[in-house]
Formats: C-alpha cells, sequence, structure tokens
C-alpha cells in the first residue's frame, strides 16, 4: 500500500470514530415536549399581560400630562403639551416603563392635594415631557 493510500485510510478512519464517537454522547430523542417549550395558552397569557401593563403605563402617564399643574409647568417652559400626550401611544418597552416610573413620582408628588410645585416635581415633570418628545422624534 502506498503512503498516500495509507493517509487517507487513516483519515477516513479517525473521522469515521469521531462520528461515532459524537453519535453516541447525544442524549435519544424523547418522545414529550421539553419544559422549556411554552404552550400557545401560555403565550397569550404572557402577551395579554404585556399588553395590559403597557396599556396602565400609558394611561399614568396621559394622567400625570393631564393634571393642571402639569399643563402649568409645561406652558411655562415653552413645551408643546398636546404633542407629548399624542406621543405616549407611540411607546413601548423600556422608554414606556422608564416614563411611566417618572410619570408615577410626579402623581405621588402632587397626590396629596398640594397647591404648589415644588422645584424637584417641576424638574422631573420638564424631564418628562423632553424624553416624550425626544423619543418620538427619533
Amino acid at each position: 500500500m502506498s503512503f498516500a493510500r495509507k493517509i487517507w485510510t487513516f483519515t477516513c478512519a479517525a473521522v469515521l470514530a469521531s462520528v461515532v464517537a459524537a453519535s453516541a454522547q447525544q442524549p435519544a430523542p424523547s418522545s414529550t415536549v421539553p419544559a422549556t417549550v411554552a404552550t400557545g395558552a401560555a403565550l397569550d397569557a404572557l402577551l395579554a399581560e404585556q399588553v395590559r401593563a403597557d396599556d396602565a403605563n400609558r394611561q399614568i402617564v396621559r394622567d400625570v400630562l393631564g393634571r393642571s399643574e402639569v399643563r402649568e409647568v409645561a406652558a411655562k417652559a415653552g413645551l408643546d403639551l398636546k404633542r407629548a400626550t399624542q406621543a405616549v401611544a407611540m411607546l413601548d418597552g423600556a422608554e414606556l416603563q422608564q416614563i411611566a416610573a417618572q410619570a408615577r413620582h410626579v402623581d405621588t408628588s402632587l397626590a396629596g392635594g398640594a397647591s404648589t410645585v415644588v422645584i424637584s416635581t417641576t424638574a422631573i415633570i420638564i424631564v418628562l415631557l423632553l424624553v416624550i418628545l425626544i423619543v418620538v422624534a427619533t
């Protein structure tokens, strides 16, 4: 047997041994569905919960933007509150969650019937409006 033929035979034997060893290490196929696969009902429920959470987040932002104190701050800062309110519908994901958290903070700050808006609340309102307008503009 020639040298080239010996190399070819050895290479084929090595490849065949590798394939056999790899197939022996794999588990036998299971006839049951793995636990990591979600059912259609579970996915529907998860999606419905996310939609409810997004709707609740949008509503708190709209509620805060509708407050008279916020309208006054927006007017003094020269910000377009109508455009910001319309833009809320286009928010989603992490941006919506972040803006809703800021809106909840503003709502909590103003909830006690405070007749005055302190500087920190005013700053949060302005930042909230600017973030909404910037997110929508991009």
